[in-house]
């Protein structure tokens, strides 16, 4: 009988199985950010066990609250400041060249096929896009992490779920993984992980694969993965290639041809008679722009049945949607527009390269013209922590991954949808989709 890719992971990395279902795995990487990471911190020194596995393979942002809002943000970021200097973490990324962690570090070629990785984050599941297990955890199993390089889990089943036909015009990635969750529901794959087939995903980018796998763990998956394939090698060819510079805080293997990396990659790609816990088809040529309503992430609606739904603020940003590719999808729509007097509309590009490409490609001037405010950098205003919070009884239209009641400030609304239509909602000043725009205008619109 053959195996999933999570199988082949497991088998691959296994350092102990001491009882039952429960696998004890060498980590590739450990992920670190300054909400979560100096709980773990604070708790290992305090028993004498401020110590780290191997600083090459640990990988540190601050990114949650750049700079910091208050004291205790300060603290949180300087302590784990303190601690990367400490144990000569190399890689650590601290305000004016950081980046949310879920982009920063993919877009630093820190993830490959393979990899078992693991963060103090739920989006960590992020990662798996490149055919990689990655899973977030609690304090207790990233303190393991950070000091034995081993994490225990109990092996996963995999739920299959097939893309089919291909995305209209306007649909975009947070369409599809909305459709997925509105279909399995937000405990339909608790425990699995989430393998995403298909000729949608086969034609698909590396950052829309981001976007599907980051909210893999909204119904209740360990992981969202993909088949490492050729988009994967290219993105990744500026660190794996043979004239790759490799740093010592990072020297990872290298490829003579990109077809070379493709045969390797290729391994870890689910065979044919791989057993599944189920299979799911969904035929994304039917899909339209959708959001969601109420305070669930499977409550979906599509936008066109929640059209003239007013919103206080527009956010565009964030680990799910705050990529290059996201920033463009919103400019066209921004361009020669203006937003709402009504509305306030926030951009967040998701690292500091993002920012700079989307200066050069004359985004941010876009955003700018429209009447959108643009931020650095930071997860703040999707966890309701700063550079976007809510006031009570207020209603977002939001590129984010959670609409959970109070998610971005208390007694807030979310509702979650593609950066196209959160742009288009920021010009109607309430819910809609670009083809409402070019409706009003007398166009065909999609």
């Amino acid at each position: 009988m053959g195996k999933t890719l999570a199988e082949k992971i497991f088998d691959a990395h296994v350092a102990d199985r001491p009882f039952g279902d429960t696998w004890v795995l060498k980590l590739d990487r450990v992920f670190c950010h300054e909400i979560t990471t100096p709980i773990a911190i604070n708790d290992l020194a305090a028993k004498n066990l401020d110590q780290v596995f191997d600083p090459a393979k640990i990988k540190a942002v601050i990114d949650h609250v750049t700079p910091a809002k208050d004291s205790k943000t300060a603290e949180q970021g300087k302590t784990l400041r303190d601690w990367a200097r400490r144990h000569h973490i190399q890689d650590f990324f601290d305000i004016g060249r950081n980046g949310v962690c879920h982009a920063l570090f993919p877009e630093k070629g820190f993830v490959r096929p393979g990899f078992t990785i693991i963060m103090g984050d739920s989006h960590t599941c992020t990662h798996g896009a490149f055919g990689a297990f990655a899973a977030g955890v609690g304090t207790t199993d990233l303190e393991v992490g950070i000091l034995k390089g081993v994490c225990a889990f109990g092996k996963p089943e995999t739920l299959r779920i097939n893309l089919n036909g291909s995305l209209k015009s306007g649909v975009y990635p947070k369409d599809v993984i909305l459709a997925i969750i509105a279909k399995i529901g937000v405990a339909g794959a608790t425990g699995k992980v989430m393998e995403l087939r298909g000729p949608v995903i086969s034609t698909m980018s590396m950052e829309g694969r981001m976007t599907i796998c980051n909210m893999a763990v909204e119904a209740g998956a360990t992981s969202g993965v993909c088949m490492p394939d050729m988009n994967t090698v290219n993105y990744l060819w500026p660190f794996i290639g043979s004239d790759a510079r490799s740093t010592a805080a990072d020297s990872e293997k290298t490829y003579a041809s990109r077809d070379e990396a493709l045969v390797d990659f290729s391994r870890w790609i689910s065979d044919d008679d791989a057993e599944y816990s189920g299979i799911v088809d969904i035929d994304c040529s039917t899909l339209e722009p959708l959001s969601t309503v109420g305070f669930k992430p499977d409550e979906v609606k599509p936008v066109r049945e929640l059209k003239g739904t007013k919103v206080d603020q527009v956010y565009i940003g964030s680990c799910t949607n705050g990529r290059i590719e996201d920033l463009r999808a919103a400019a066209v729509v921004l361009k020669g527009r203006k937003i709402a007097e009504t509305v306030r509309a926030i951009v967040s590009p998701a690292t500091t390269e993002i920012y700079a490409r989307a200066i050069q490609e004359g985004l941010i001037q876009v955003f700018l013209d429209s009447g959108c405010c643009v931020t650095n950098a930071t997860c703040g205003a999707c966890l309701g922590m700063s550079n976007g919070v809510l006031a009570e009884g207020e209603v977002c239209a939001s590129t984010t991954n959670r609409n959970f009641y109070g998610r971005m400030g208390k007694g807030g609304m979310v509702h979650l949808m593609s950066p196209a239509s959160a742009a288009a909602t920021a010009v109607a000043g309430s819910i809609a989709s670009p083809g409402d725009l070019q409706a009003e205008k007398g166009g065909t619109g999609q």
